[in-house]
């Protein structure tokens, strides 16, 4: 799998900076970035409530990476189909908007099996924001540099997070990372880009809640080619057994 395909996994953002080392050509990556359109404000985004918001790309059966995800097939058997929907990213239209605004984002939380099957974002994930790195962990020979911290404490990496993205929205990568920032009450809102395509297996995005009930509640609806971007938040207080 290409340098570029690593970088894909489990979201979107990584291709602007993956692209001028994997084969796009210099006019595609110097195109000019999408307007945001009038159903969500630039201020919005740069709001000082901004939110942790995960990104995810599924399918209709709720899979985010068909079966088999290991290294060199980090999307497993067909989970590329999730991300087809990135062909218009820099078009101007729902896709394009909705890829903007996820540009625009201040910091960035990931689990370390993410972070590791995306090749750690060669340092730099998007636009120079600092990165944090859910770990059990961290190794010895773990690279520390200055755009990347690892924390073992879910509530203290949220914390830091806001703080880096100074008012800006974070944005989460990775299905592990996305159940321990809800579990631990710091996930606020999630962007599913439902792909209509059913996989038949894979990894899903949420696997446990626990025996949970988590309410969300609907912000917005974007229908796009190849995919439908739904954003929810989540809502404070209504977590009860199922």
């Amino acid at each position: 799998m290409t340098r570029r395909c690593r970088i894909e996994v489990a979201l979107f953002v990584a291709i602007v900076k993956a692209a001028r080392g994997s084969g796009v050509t210099t006019k595609e990556t110097m195109m000019r970035t999408p307007k945001i359109n009038d159903q969500i404000s630039p201020a919005e985004e740069a709001s000082p409530a901004a939110p942790i918001r995960l990104y995810m790309s599924m399918s209709l059966d709720g899979f985010i990476a068909g079966p088999d995800d290991r290294a060199g097939q980090e999307l497993g058997r067909n989970g590329g189909r999730l991300f087809n929907w990135l062909d218009d990213r820099l078009a101007s239209g729902p896709n394009g908007q909705v890829y903007a605004e996820a540009l625009a984002t201040g910091a960035l939380i990931s689990g370390r099996r993410t972070y590791e099957l995306a090749g750690r974002w060669g340092g730099d994930h998007h636009d120079g924001v600092p990165i944090h790195v859910l770990t059990h962990g961290v190794d010895e020979d773990d690279d520390r540099p200055d755009l990347v911290t690892y924390f073992d404490d879910v509530a203290a990496c949220a914390a830091q997070a806001r703080r880096a993205a100074g008012g800006r929205a974070v944005m989460v990568h990775g299905a592990s990372a996305a159940q321990s920032l809800l579990a631990a009450g710091e996930l606020d809102e999630l962007e599913i880009h439902l792909v209509p395509v059913l996989l038949g297996g894979g990894r899903r995005l949420f696997e446990s809640l626990d025996g949970d009930r988590v309410e969300l509640e609907h912000v917005r609806t974007i229908e796009g080619r190849e995919a439908t971007h739904l954003r929810y938040r989540v809502r404070r207080g209504d977590r009860s057994p199922s």
